[in-house]
């Protein structure tokens, strides 16, 4: 598992999150500050993270 800092798209305030380097996914989460969800998108080659992305998803 790979610990990854990003900023939340809803709140600003920096969160982290554990990342499986086995996959590449999109998935929804939701923020640990502010509740609201987040579209992750994340892309991994041989390990190694080549793409991430935190979309905010309108309520």
């Amino acid at each position: 598992m790979i610990e990854y800092f990003f900023s939340c798209p809803h709140c600003w305030q920096e969160i982290s999150m554990l990342l499986d380097p086995a996959y590449s996914q999109t998935y929804v989460e939701d923020c640990e500050v502010c509740c609201n969800p987040i579209e992750i998108t994340v892309q991994f080659e041989e390990g190694e993270l080549l793409h991430f992305e935190a979309k905010e998803i309108g309520q």
